[in-house]
């Protein structure tokens, strides 16, 4: 009897040390790391640069965030198409990546507040002669997948005049395409393809209207107020003391976020 006692107590110390050492998923926000899913290609938000490594404004402003939090921000590259799925299994703690608030969205995640406005506008080659959105009928667009491009795109009288649409799986594929005449116009997001006309000097064009206004939040799972209250903290803390207007400055030249 003595040894079966000894063999219980070990066994029940074993259970405790292991449970004391794995960290929780962010339940109550006090986790040793926040998950991130991300788009690993949607410059200037979060990327992978020349040498591989992930980067971007999206990504210093969480490395911030958990930083004041008392973790530490992992970034795991996700199919964009999946994000809602991916959040709700809890193979990730935030969706943080040009996340765009949607009334559908909005049923599917908790939001924390606006951080940054944005807008859907479409793209062409500069030298095409498109110059507004009705220079677009009879043509074929290309969007990402399951984005909020396809969102304005959908709520847009532009979608009854054009000729096809092709989705892909992220937008360097989409102005890829562009590039080489597959497709005619690229509706994306105004902050990434700013980025990119940057970048490649001469080769894109803005057409005059944008198709609709928007704003990025971070998605975090539904029932999990606890870590969207301790996120939501450390955002308000950033715009206090000058880091997320820091960061925007390095990725933007300008102190983009909102208030």
């Amino acid at each position: 009897m003595k040894r079966l006692a000894t063999m219980a107590l070990v066994i029940t110390a074993a259970i405790s040390i292991f449970t004391g050492c794995s960290s929780s998923k962010s339940g109550a926000g006090d986790a040793k790391k926040l998950v991130i899913g991300i788009d690993d290609k949607f410059a200037p938000m979060g990327f992978r640069d020349e040498k591989n490594e992930i980067v971007g404004f999206d990504i210093d402003y969480a490395k911030a965030a958990a930083e004041k939090m008392g973790t530490t921000a992992v970034f795991q590259p996700i199919d964009w198409s999946t994000k809602e799925s991916e959040l709700n299994s809890g193979r990730i703690d935030l969706i943080w990546n040009g996340y765009t608030i949607t009334d559908e969205r909005k049923g599917k995640v908790l939001f924390t507040k606006p951080y940054l406005k944005n807008s859907q506008v479409a793209v062409t080659l500069a030298k095409s002669n498109f110059t507004k959105l009705d220079d677009l009928n009879g043509k074929v667009v290309g969007l990402q997948s399951l984005s909020s491009a396809a969102d304005a795109l959908n709520d847009s009288p532009l979608k009854s005049k054009v000729k096809s649409v092709t989705e892909y799986a992220d937008n360097v594929l989409a102005l890829n395409d562009l590039k080489i005449g597959r497709i005619d116009a690229v509706i994306i997001d105004e902050v990434v393809i700013k980025y990119y006309m940057a970048k490649e000097q001469g080769t894109f064009k803005l057409l005059d209207e944008s198709l609709a206004p928007e704003e990025y939040g971070i998605g975090v799972k539904k029932g999990n107020e606890a870590l969207l209250q301790k996120l939501q903290k450390a955002l308000d803390d950033m715009n206090q003391d000058g880091t997320a207007a820091k960061i925007s400055q390095k990725w933007f030249g300008e102190d983009k976020v909102l208030k």
